[in-house]
């Protein structure tokens, strides 16, 4: 029985730093059985330079999450993305 250990979302998905890519952002947001994936790709780098970038990426991230709850009217999601901004920039700083 084949294990899925990767997804390209083309929408989403670019070509440079992976660690920027939607797909690696989604696959850490849960621990389910998206643990396969980590365990073919390999764990992610946990020095200060990539865990700051990884930070900024999210912050990306979440532009473009407040960008389509707006597109779909969730005025609650789009307030909410504020204080998640604030949150992951304070971590930036």
């Amino acid at each position: 029985m084949p294990t899925l250990s990767g997804v390209l979302d083309f929408d989403r998905t670019l070509w440079g730093d992976l660690a920027a890519d939607w797909t690696i952002r989604m696959a850490t947001a849960k621990q389910d059985e998206r643990t396969a994936f980590w365990e073919t790709y390999g764990p992610r780098d946990d020095a200060p330079t990539d865990v700051l970038r990884a930070r900024i990426y999210e912050a990306r991230h979440l532009g473009a999450v407040r960008l389509e709850r707006h597109r779909l009217v969730n005025r609650e999601g789009v307030r909410a993305s504020y204080d998640s901004m604030v949150d992951i920039l304070s971590r930036v700083c």
